[in-house]
């Protein structure tokens, strides 16, 4: 089973939904970076389930800790494993889906390949894996941000058919947590709330897309052909759960528009490197990043438990009606917030160190 990525800086995710734990072991962290649970616990908090009545109600504190790779607060420079204990998983509640497949789950495509699943919770194939990427993520916010000022930024821009008009290059991490639904523009916001909690009631959930914006990303980093950073954060992105769809920049619209009206002009930029007066490109060309801000949007389906009935098969092939029970997300999007943070932080970690490794010994 893949649960490792990067090819500098590291991850490997580790435990299941309704197991003992979830976690993550970091590697590449480069050491003497200031390091404690602290840094790692807020964007946790960000993600755990029953932080508002938006959300599914498993009741989880998500306290990590730091088992390795750091010392009086410093980190070494080896592996760093990062815990978080499983300590409100009911699995009975899903003792009555042993020998179905749930319509949209992982639940017939992993028994395909494996020919066993963890039925409860749904293993490895649930949001719950999230929490090592996002603790990863939070190692790494922290190391860019005090090598490069990078800031990444996440926020939710459309639930259902309510669409949020917001300026990437202004909107504010209090802007964002200023509403549970994690969208910065009040109005929206309050559709947003009112949209799931309409299909909360109708036994129905919604799906949306996340938009992101990581600032101060230096010129250089990502690699030509088939390590193009955009690249990269497609595959960091669409491997999240429940994620559809990605785009950078002008995405999808630009299909639409001319090379006149797409390209984005140089002008000299106030420190003499060249800056861009438009930014179709997304903060990116050549699959390396321009000196601008990149900006990448996802998709993310509707939840796929709902507890209206829905036709199944059992593992018999007898045709059944499910009726799903238990603690659910009407929509995912206000979690996936950080989780999208996290897979942008994660992949321009990795592109630093490559970017280290191909100009060490290089001239100015």
């Amino acid at each position: 089973m893949s649960s490792s990525t990067g090819t500098l800086f590291r991850i490997t995710t580790f435990g299941e939904s309704h197991g003992g734990g979830v976690g993550v072991v970091v590697d590449g962290c480069p050491p003497r970076l200031e390091l404690s649970e602290k840094d790692i616990q807020p964007d946790l908090d960000r993600r755990r389930p029953g932080q508002s009545r938006l959300v599914t109600q498993r009741d989880e504190t998500d306290q990590v800790e730091i088992l390795s790779g750091v010392s009086d607060g410093l980190t070494l420079g080896s592996p760093i494993a990062l815990l978080v204990r499983n300590k409100d998983h009911r699995s009975g509640a899903y003792d009555h889906m042993a020998d179905l497949y749930r319509p949209s789950h992982a639940d017939f495509t992993t028994e395909a390949k494996y020919g066993i699943r963890a039925v409860a919770g749904g293993g490895r194939a649930s949001a719950r894996e999230t929490i090592g990427r996002v603790a990863a993520g939070a190692v790494a916010r922290k190391l860019l941000a005090q090598r490069f000022g990078v800031e990444v930024l996440a926020w939710v821009s459309r639930v259902h058919d309510v669409v949020a008009e917001v300026d990437p290059g202004t909107v504010t991490f209090e802007d964002v947590e200023a509403d549970p639904t994690r969208c910065p523009a009040p109005a929206a916001a309050a559709a947003m709330t009112e949209a799931i909690e309409q299909a909360r009631r109708d036994g129905d959930s919604l799906g949306g897309v996340v938009t992101c914006v990581a600032r101060q990303v230096p010129a250089g980093w990502g690699e030509p052909v088939f390590d193009k950073l955009e690249a990269d954060l497609a595959k960091a992105l669409m491997s999240l759960p429940a994620s559809k769809g990605f785009e950078v920049g002008s995405g999808f619209g630009s299909a639409a528009m001319t090379g006149r009206t797409h390209n984005d002009p140089f002008v000299p930029g106030p420190d003499g490197r060249p800056r861009t007066t438009s930014n179709h490109s997304g903060g990116i060309q050549g699959g390396i990043s321009n000196g601008e801000d990149i900006v990448v949007r996802v998709a993310f389906k509707p939840t796929a438990t709902i507890s209206s009935p829905q036709q199944t098969v059992t593992r018999d092939g007898e045709a059944v009606t499910l009726e799903a029970k238990g603690r659910h997300d009407p929509c995912v999007l206000p979690r996936a917030v950080p989780m999208v943070e996290a897979a942008v932080l994660l992949v321009l970690a990795d592109h630093w160190l490559r970017q280290e490794s191909v100009r060490a010994g290089a001239p100015d």
